[in-house]
């Protein structure tokens, strides 16, 4: 089978909405001769008839109907990829894993529109290592843990406290803050892709056990319910507020790291203003 190209797409969609040949070719800018000729070749290409032609009508074949269906989303794809290139830098998409920027996050989105009104942020929540930017779905991507990936760069732009998400009815929530020998003997849910915190926070002869989750709503829900705790970055407690959870001050453990991530070899624009402004903000009182 050939290859099957673009223009045999559009000709074949266009012959089926205009109901003809002679109007797919104005539609088309090209003669009707030509639009014969290419519905001929995608017809050879896939090996079957697309288009029933009698003297009165125009109409697809049941295979034909199945293949303009997927013609047109093919085409959809690329008029999106042409318009995502196309819009180049006039568009910012910033990923991240579990929470944005926690208290900074509407902060940063009004103090961007005002600065940079020419570029359209987005935030992008994808639970992956990279926060999306190594799915190519961002552009610059927020991570508290080191990405090691040669591929990026990072830059720290601030740091956040270290917290423990309780029930409201575990006798730490009394606390006005715990300490990880609190955490010791209790369970401790961790995503392993995105989750800033680890069993190895601990001293080997004192760590808690561990129970893996996937997501921060089932993070939440499983601590609401008092089987376990979670000790995560200050900005999950501005994101996810939730009943029936409480989040305390983990006293003797080191602050998490924030990082701004971005690829390499082909770094967007906009990235100097956006950890210029992170910092900022970060360091504001």
């Amino acid at each position: 089978m050939r290859d099957v190209e673009l223009r045999q797409l559009r000709c074949l969609v266009a012959i089926v909405d205009e109901g003809g040949f002679t109007d797919a070719a104005a539609v088309l800018g090209v003669s009707q001769a030509a639009v014969s000729r290419t519905l001929a070749s995608l017809e050879r290409a896939l090996g079957v008839r697309l288009v029933r032609r009698t003297s009165r009508v125009v109409a697809p074949t049941a295979t034909g109907l199945r293949v303009v269906a997927h013609a047109r989303r093919v085409l959809g794809e690329v008029d999106a990829l042409v318009q995502e290139v196309a819009s180049g830098h006039t568009r910012l998409r910033i990923g991240y894993a579990w929470s944005a920027l926690g208290r900074h996050t509407v902060a940063f989105q009004r103090q961007w529109a005002e600065r940079h009104p020419g570029t359209e942020l987005h935030l992008v929540r994808v639970n992956a290592s990279s926060a999306g930017l190594a799915e190519g779905a961002c552009d610059l991507a927020v991570v508290r843990r080191p990405l090691d990936d040669r591929r990026f760069d990072t830059a720290i732009v601030g740091l956040e406290r270290r917290l423990c998400a309780l029930a409201v009815d575990d006798p730490l929530a009394r606390r006005r803050s715990v300490r990880l020998a609190d955490l010791g003997g209790r369970t401790l849910l961790i995503d392993r892709r995105t989750g800033t915190t680890t069993a190895d926070l601990w001293p080997p002869d004192a760590r808690p056990a561990v129970e893996e989750i996937h997501d921060v709503d089932d993070w939440l829900t499983v601590i609401a319910t008092g089987r376990g705790v979670g000790v995560t970055a200050e900005s999950t407690a501005h994101q996810y507020p939730r009943p029936g959870v409480v989040y305390r001050p983990v006293g003797d453990a080191e602050p998490v790291a924030v990082r701004l991530a971005w690829w390499r070899d082909d770094p967007h624009p906009a990235t100097q203003a956006v950890i210029e402004l992170l910092t900022a903000l970060y360091r504001a009182p």
